[in-house]
């Protein structure tokens, strides 16, 4: 209970304005924090003290995504921009430019070669994270897309948004697998169970949905 209780209680201050999105490192013992302040800060979960502070974007934080080697972290922003940041020194490695409106979610594949971002310009987009250059575009959406994910092998993409759906992507192909409706607002967060075997979506209407993937092709 007392470790709970510590754990429950701790809390993490630097930013100067609220805060988007956080990610633990894979190994749980670091924290990635993204802010209207336009910075990301790197948190030591233990004593909840800041290591550092990530500078270059010119607008909002939005979204916050560790690489599985926990060497690199990327950011998605306000200002149309991902970032690839080296979390050792805190510096910019290389910028991904090509969306036309805020950049509200990023991912990293399972294997760190390629990210995955969703935008206000209704598309989400591929990224060769070596180079930084774009491999393809997803199109369906009619709105924003709030959130996206990569399936645990990944092979497909979710991705979730204003127009009250969640989509599965065929990531090799950017075709898109199936439309899944049934939310009655926005749909702002999806995320893959470990397995892959079924997703989970939150709302605006309030709810969570889980869905079956099984036997989709």
């Amino acid at each position: 209970m007392g470790c709970w209780q510590r754990e429950r209680d701790a809390q993490f201050t630097g930013h100067s304005d609220g805060v988007w999105s956080v990610a633990f490192a894979p190994d749980g013992r670091t924290a990635l924090s993204g802010s209207d302040d336009d910075t990301l800060k790197l948190w030591d979960v233990a004593s909840g003290k800041e290591i550092r502070t990530f500078a270059g974007h010119s607008y909002d934080v939005e979204s916050v995504a560790f690489a599985p080697d926990r060497r690199t972290a990327l950011s998605g922003s306000e200002d149309r921009t991902l970032k690839l940041w080296d979390v050792a020194s805190g510096k910019e490695i290389r910028t991904f430019t090509g969306h036309s409106d805020d950049v509200r979610s990023v991912a990293l594949a399972p294997d760190g070669r390629t990210a995955l971002s969703g935008s206000g310009d209704k598309t989400l987009k591929l990224w060769d994270v070596a180079s930084g250059k774009q491999i393809r575009t997803f199109t369906g959406h009619s709105y924003t897309v709030w959130s996206v994910a990569f399936a645990p092998d990944g092979r497909t993409a979710l991705s979730g948004s204003d127009d009250d759906t969640l989509k599965l992507w065929d990531v090799a192909s950017g075709k898109e697998i199936r439309t899944f409706a049934g939310h009655s607002g926005s749909v702002r967060s999806v995320a893959f169970a470990p397995d892959g075997r079924t997703a989970l979506s939150g709302g605006w209407d309030g709810t969570l949905k889980l869905w079956d993937l099984i036997g989709i092709k």
